[in-house]
């Protein structure tokens, strides 16, 4: 699918959002928060990302009900899953985000063309 430049816009999290995102994990990865898997982690203070549940490659939106604060070492974990972990971690992802969304569903995070 094609993507317009109203699209893009809807699918990257924008100044307001990242900041929201980043206090409401408190700065922190929530992977690192939940000591998931550490062994993976080097140790040193990683940069940390905002992560997609739902990726813009499957037109998931730039919103907060759809990120959440990662590391780069467990966001890689996340996104190239070559550790087999991908959907242990997107488990883990779903639940966090349901703790602090209780309505959340995961169809209201996918752009649709004619939902705006």
């Amino acid at each position: 699918m094609a993507k317009s430049h109203k699209a893009t816009r809807k699918l990257q999290f924008d100044q307001k959002t990242r900041k929201r995102i980043r206090e409401r994990d408190h700065g922190e990865c929530i992977y690192c928060a939940m000591g998931y898997h550490m062994e993976y982690i080097s140790g040193m203070i990683p940069e940390k990302d905002i992560m997609h549940f739902i990726p813009r490659s499957q037109m998931g939106l730039g919103i907060e009900q759809n990120g959440a604060l990662g590391c780069r070492e467990h966001h890689d974990l996340l996104d190239n899953g070559n550790k087999g972990l991908r959907q242990e971690m997107l488990a883990k992802f779903e639940t966090y985000l349901r703790a602090h969304y209780p309505e959340w569903d995961r169809e209201t995070l996918v752009y649709r063309k004619y939902d705006f």
